[in-house]
């Protein structure tokens, strides 16, 4: 076992006190949960690659600095063997939560990493007792038409019918996956939109109301063995909503560009068919229809019956609302690292 404890405030212990562990600490969420756990007085150990971040920018120094007051282990969660030799090394936990998710969505490291690897925790997790296991997963899965939705909603189905007790954590989007036009429109630049900017919608959450929503789920008996799904305070927001409000933080006229929908269906099928012949285009193509999905389909709750997004439906949680994030943004507040995810 290879273990290390980052310094930091120590935890107050409570009667509900557990041993947590915790995968994708060092994401943005991760890293939220993890001071989540430690406030509410868990003990909480991280299992990290040893070169994580975007590109695998940090060192595990770096990491330690991150994780303070957390345990660190280093493992490899594609390797079943390092999970249960480095990781869990035969120890009790009492739950499990996993902020893990593919850099991508390319198939095959959506493959790689929300199915293969998750499954790879799962039967670590079994073989040391775990009793509760929290999933982060995502609102879209609802509609799965792309590689990543349908690795996760995989995985999914393996832990609802693994025995453990469950919470599945599907948010809506996050402000890191909304601030990439900020720097744009400051810049003085029209902020871009499909069609009308009107055809999706989105509660957007918090990292910090996310992330204190998945450590509830560990205490809060309506949570468990359920698919929640869920997003921040406020109503559904659009694209235009959100570029009228930057604007309008600005003291600025709005100014908009509209980027037809056709454009990226010409990009994705032509990625595709060259992807037959050189397959690195083949990922490329993928990630097209990943930015297409994203433009046509909210991330609301889908109503079954209906085959329509109800934000009404949608539930609500936190205090921090994306124009709260856009207001701190703009006074000179730190701008989220958005990695791989960034579209503009």
């Amino acid at each position: 076992m290879h273990s290390v404890t980052a310094t930091g405030t120590p935890p107050t212990p409570g009667p509900g006190r557990r041993r947590v562990c915790v995968l994708g600490a060092t994401g943005t969420i991760g890293r939220a949960t993890v001071a989540a756990l430690l406030r509410r007085g868990h003990e909480v150990v991280c299992l990290v690659r040893a070169r994580a971040g975007v590109g695998g920018s940090l060192s595990p120094e770096d990491t330690l600095r991150l994780l303070q007051g957390a345990a660190v282990r280093f493992v490899d969660a594609a390797d079943p063997v390092s999970l249960r030799r480095d990781g869990f090394d035969g120890e009790r936990f009492d739950a499990v939560i996993s902020c893990m998710a593919s850099r991508t969505g390319a198939p095959q490291d959506a493959w790689a990493v929300d199915c293969r690897a998750h499954m790879n925790v799962l039967d670590a997790a079994r073989r040391s007792g775990v009793g509760h296991f929290v999933l982060l997963s995502a609102i879209c899965v609802q509609r799965p038409l792309l590689a990543f939705q349908r690795a996760k909603l995989a995985f999914e189905r393996a832990l609802i019918t693994s025995g453990m007790r469950y919470s599945i954590v599907r948010p809506t989007a996050f402000f890191k996956s909304l601030s990439g036009q900020i720097e744009r429109v400051r810049n003085g630049r029209p902020f871009l939109i499909f069609g009308d900017g009107t055809l999706t919608a989105c509660k957007p959450i918090s990292d910090g109301d996310l992330a204190e929503y998945i450590a509830g789920c560990l205490d809060d008996e309506s949570r468990w063995n359920r698919i929640l799904p869920i997003g921040g305070p406020g109503p559904a927001i659009t694209p235009r909503q959100q570029g009228e409000a930057l604007f309008e933080m600005l003291g600025r006229p709005a100014r908009f560009r509209s980027v037809p929908l056709v454009l990226l269906d010409v990009v994705a099928g032509g990625l595709g068919a060259v992807g037959r012949i050189w397959p690195p285009l083949a990922e490329k193509a993928e990630l097209a229809r990943i930015g297409r999905y994203y433009a046509t389909e909210s991330m609301l709750v889908l109503d079954a019956r209906t085959g329509l997004y109800d934000p009404d439906a949608t539930p609500s949680t936190g205090t921090e609302t994306l124009f709260d994030f856009y207001r701190s943004v703009l006074g000179g507040g730190r701008t989220p690292e958005r990695g791989d995810h960034a579209v503009f």
